[in-house]
This record gives structure tokens, sequence and C-alpha cells, in this order.
């Protein structure tokens, strides 16, 4: 059991989980920090406010939503109320606000983002990383990888 705000251990690995908005019960995004460095896991989050920001700072590898592409979600099956609540600040988070966010990010040391929580009506891998991809101004080089949706991904260095 933890608290949102309050850091634990997990052996020699310093977690801190920090909330996120989404219309869930108390939904919270994780820091983790281990031999100097900083990993982020950031999901189920309808926007990036002020506060999940800053505690994706300064990450050097990040684990970010990346749920729909609004185009796609349009005209998906979906009715009408739960594509409003997909879309809206308590929902998911878009391709390109995870982009946007990316972008901004690389700016204090982030190194590589893996895009996850994809949904699968509603986003295509190729079209995630591609939106991702245009919205990074200053590296268009930048890695960005996308998590398969049936199987582990592959192992990744956070240098």
């Amino acid at each position: 059991m933890f608290s949102i705000g309050e850091s634990f251990n997990i052996n020699d690995l310093k977690v801190f989980p920090f909330s996120t908005p989404h219309d869930a019960a108390a939904p919270c995004g994780f820091n983790i920090f281990g031999d100097g460095k900083k990993i982020s896991i950031a999901t189920d989050l309808g926007n990036i406010n002020a506060s999940v920001f800053n505690c994706l700072k300064n990450s050097n590898c990040i684990l970010l939503e990346s749920n729909y592409d609004p185009n796609v979600l349009q005209y998906s099956h979906y009715p009408y109320y739960l594509k409003q609540r997909i879309s809206s600040s308590t929902g998911h988070l878009s391709n390109t606000l995870a982009g946007k966010t990316i972008s901004k990010l690389i700016d204090s040391g982030l190194e590589k983002a893996l895009l996850i929580h994809l949904s699968k009506e509603n986003n295509f891998p190729e079209l995630a990383k591609q939106t991702v991809l245009d919205e990074i101004k200053t590296n268009k080089t930048f890695p960005i990888y996308v998590a398969p949706r049936n199987e582990p991904s592959d192992f990744f260095e956070v240098s």
C-alpha cells in the first residue's frame, strides 16, 4: 500500500507516486529514481497540468500515454458520450498532447520516450509515433518507441 505524494523504496529504487487528472479513484503516475537516473510513468491522464509536468521534468526516460488520435476517435463506433469522456481534460491523452509534452521535456534532459496505453480502436502505433515526432520541434531524430499491445516491450537501457 502506498499514498500519493509520499515516496517509498523498493530495494535501491525510490518511487514517488503523483496524482494525475483522470476520472477514476486516485489515479497516479510514478517517478522512479535509481543510480542517479529518473524514469517517469504517466498514463490515464486527460491533460498535462503544471503539477504533472513538474513531476515529469528532468526524467531521463518517460513512459507516456498516447491514447488516441482525435480524427480516429471522431469517426469511431464509440457513442458520443464516450468520445466526450475520452477527449475531456480528465479522460485520456491524445497523440498530439503526448508529442507537445515530450517536446517540452527534451529541454529538461529527456533522452527517450515509450508511448503506452494506445487505444485499440482509436489509434494506430505508426500514427501515434509519427504524430509525436511531428510535434517535436528541436530534435526530429529523438528516440520514440511504441509499446506493443499484446506482449512485453524490448528492454531499454537508461544511460
